[in-house]
């Protein structure tokens, strides 16, 4: 009988296959940076126009987040991956094609469905055919793998523009620069036949040889058999409490909306850090310095490059440093950069200084918030609620993402801001938000790492005036490391 505690190999390979669709919801967030000012151009766009371009997909975004939580527990978190990378491929096509604003918007809210249903989904698949201790690892590949996607999408964007006139840019450029999204979606819709269904799904559906099949594939059968039994029992003691594993349950009982706000409040801090204005509008941020479309094309690669490399180190650090100081510290880190980045632009500094501090922001973000953002929300609902609380937390992601998005290309076209902010005004606001980031996981999140997914619920009330009297002794990561 096989020892071996971990199939590695074998884990890898299926949360890459699962990853996949990050490249795909990452390509698919960031190709909009390149497209919306020859698309505006073209459409003859006014600035609150440019803003529903861009942000209309972030409203199929929250419908897709609020929705899939049902619908991947009926039907399966396989199912409903390939489900996303169906209508992410309809979206490229059909934005492509498009001759008005009005079509233009519709299939890109198709892919927003898709981009809100993948970010939720693909991080609760992962989480659940993770190992506690591999959990931080594997959803960092997820990351990797959407912050890839969007330093691709900057390198295709900059080289389908490069060395061509600007009239072709405005006719014909943008159109190509959306299509060239099908390529993932390809990829992803042939690799996902190789993907199992997750063992706790099979678990939950009293589906036990299937679940053991998987279980047993990714460990051993000894251990297989303890986790099955351990998820079995999770499941039963949750279908004893008085919440229903429903949006409305949720909500009706104290302790699950507890932990279903501060998942929120995650996704939030994490929006409204600013990160967004980058990934959508760097080219439009950086004309406010470079006064050239290619050159601010050009520089939006090292913003790319910038967070793969702070995503690179997180992948080992959050397992390891843990959650919560490279949260604390990040969230830190990031506002000193918007504030250092808002002084170079309030002070017109030309060259690469407004640069430098664009880069050291989304490189402490990738070290931090990029990851642990998606992380903390894949891990800290428990059994009973997961699914559909995840939904929740995507869906307030999604609503701050909108709310960003829509206001920015109106701040950063202002006639009054920009004579006394020079374009620095968003990034003043949320830097501020990063300091209030750094209070709020020091009060309210205690840390997560090496806890299994079935022992995180005492763990998560523990730092609540109201529950967490009732946790002691608490069960720490040290103690359920240990089991």
């Amino acid at each position: 009988m096989s020892t071996r505690k971990h199939n590695v190999p074998y884990l890898i390979f299926i949360c890459a296959i699962a990853s996949v669709s990050g490249i795909i919801l990452g390509y698919d967030a960031s190709v909009i940076s390149g497209v919306i000012d020859p698309l505006t151009e073209h459409l003859s766009l006014t600035p609150a126009e440019s803003g529903w371009a861009v942000s209309n997909v972030i409203l199929g975004c929250v419908i897709g987040a609020w929705g899939v939580g049902r619908l991947t527990d009926r039907i399966g978190r396989k199912a409903t991956l390939v489900i996303t990378a169906v209508l992410f491929a309809i979206s490229a096509i059909g934005a492509a094609l498009a001759t008005d604003l009005t079509w233009f918007v519709v299939y890109r809210m198709i892919g927003g469905l898709a981009v809100g249903m993948a970010s939720a989904v693909t991080p609760l698949y992962i989480a659940e055919v993770s190992p506690k201790d591999l959990r931080g690892r594997m959803l960092g590949m997820q990351q990797m793998l959407m912050v890839s996607g969007q330093l691709v999408v900057y390198v295709v964007n900059y080289l389908i523009a490069k060395g061509m006139a600007h009239e072709w840019i405005v006719s014909m450029g943008w159109r190509w620069m959306l299509a060239s999204a099908l390529v993932p979606c390809v990829l992803f819709l042939v690799m996902a036949f190789f993907m199992p269904e997750s063992p706790r799904w099979y678990a939950m559906h009293n589906k036990r040889e299937k679940s053991l099949k998987v279980l047993t594939s990714l460990s051993n059968t000894a251990h297989a058999e303890r986790l099955y039994t351990e998820i079995r029992n999770s499941i039963a003691a949750d279908s004893a409490s008085t919440s229903e594993p429903s949006q409305r349950g949720i909500l009706k009982d104290k302790k699950a909306s507890y932990i279903l706000w501060i998942g929120c409040a995650i996704a939030v801090l994490q929006q409204v850090s600013g990160i967004n204005i980058l990934m959508y509008f760097a080219p439009s941020l950086l004309q406010n310095v470079t006064g050239n479309t290619q050159d601010s094309l050009f520089q939006s690669i090292f913003l790319g490059l910038a967070l793969l490399a702070g995503v690179s180190i997180a992948l080992v650090a959050f397992d390891r440093v843990g959650r919560i100081p490279l949260l604390r510290w990040g969230a830190l880190g990031c506002a000193a950069f918007l504030f250092f980045t808002s002084w170079a632009f309030m002070n017109e500094a030309k060259g690469y200084l407004p640069v430098v501090g664009l880069v050291g922001f989304i490189f402490v973000f990738g070290l931090s918030w990029s990851l642990g953002a998606w992380l903390l929300i894949s891990e800290i609902f428990p059994n009973r609620m997961r699914a559909v609380a995840m939904g929740y937390a995507f869906c307030s992601l999604w609503v701050s993402n909108f709310i960003v998005t829509q206001s920015f290309p109106m701040m950063n076209r202002s006639p009054a801001l920009m004579e006394h902010f020079h374009g620095a005004f968003p990034l003043l606001l949320c830097g501020g938000f990063s300091v209030i980031a750094f209070w709020f996981v020091g009060r309210f999140l205690p840390e997560t790492k090496g806890v299994s997914l079935e022992h995180i619920e005492p763990l998560m009330l523990s730092k609540s005036r109201r529950f967490g009297h009732e946790q002691k002794p608490l069960i720490t990561p040290e103690s359920v490391s240990q089991k």
